[in-house]
């Protein structure tokens, strides 16, 4: 497990594309015991440690992801997250060049529980919410494109959504329209960082997260980093 960040209050860390972030119905062990884990022997806790999840990442996305390691930074850090007082930005390789360079994507996007998917419609639908984003190309490769991509809302699988709407599907997304896996399981979406006003001691923090190793990543960082 990468560490980013750490304090008395919060705690960053790189997910793997492979870690869930709670538990769930598969029985993995989550991210959220692990990192109490790690804390409760760094500082050998004897007793039950606190850690809260205040933001979530898909299972096969990787990057950034901030735990709250006390109760009042994790309800400053729910309200920051609501409030949108907290900048996300993420890097995405797409297989198709998308027609702009550079847009604002918006559409109304309808969550399907059962099938775990949602849908980008043009104009508001029953039972639609609002997703906004912008995004902007950083990088090419002989077949493929780097985005980096700026949320304006938190909807559900909002930029695997949107940029399957415009026909630029995340390499190795299944779900929305690649035709390919990747071969960890994952996909090619990556929170790359996280700023925000640090909700105790109220200094700015940035944290970065590099992506996962392979070929395709290792050839792109370079270039924009």
């Amino acid at each position: 497990m990468e560490i980013l960040y750490e304090d008395n209050h919060i705690i960053a860390v790189n997910k793997k594309s492979s870690d869930i972030v709670q538990g769930d119905k598969t029985g993995d062990e989550p991210l959220s015991e692990k990192v109490k884990a790690y804390i409760k022997k760094k500082y050998e806790k004897p007793g039950a440690v606190f850690i809260g999840v205040t933001h979530r990442l898909d299972r096969p996305v990787s990057g950034v992801l901030i735990f709250a390691r006390t109760s009042k930074a994790l309800t400053r850090l729910n309200k920051m997250f609501l409030e949108k007082e907290v900048k996300k930005t993420y890097w995405a390789i797409v297989k198709e060049k998308p027609i702009k360079e550079t847009d604002t994507l918006n559409h109304y996007i309808v969550r399907n529980q059962k099938k775990n998917k949602s849908f980008a419609y043009d104009k508001e639908v029953n039972n639609s919410k609002l997703a906004s984003l912008s995004y902007k190309l950083i990088a090419s490769a002989d077949n493929y494109y780097l985005l980096e991509v700026d949320l304006h809302t938190g909807r559900h699988h909002q930029i695997r959504c949107q940029l399957a709407k415009i026909g630029c599907p995340i390499k190795g997304d299944l779900k929305y329209g690649f035709p390919r896996s990747n071969s960890d399981g994952g996909i090619s979406l990556h929170s790359r960082k996280i700023e925000f006003i640090h909700p105790v001691q109220k200094e700015q923090v940035s944290v970065i997260a590099n992506p996962p190793k392979d070929s395709l990543w290792d050839y792109f960082v370079p270039i924009v980093s």
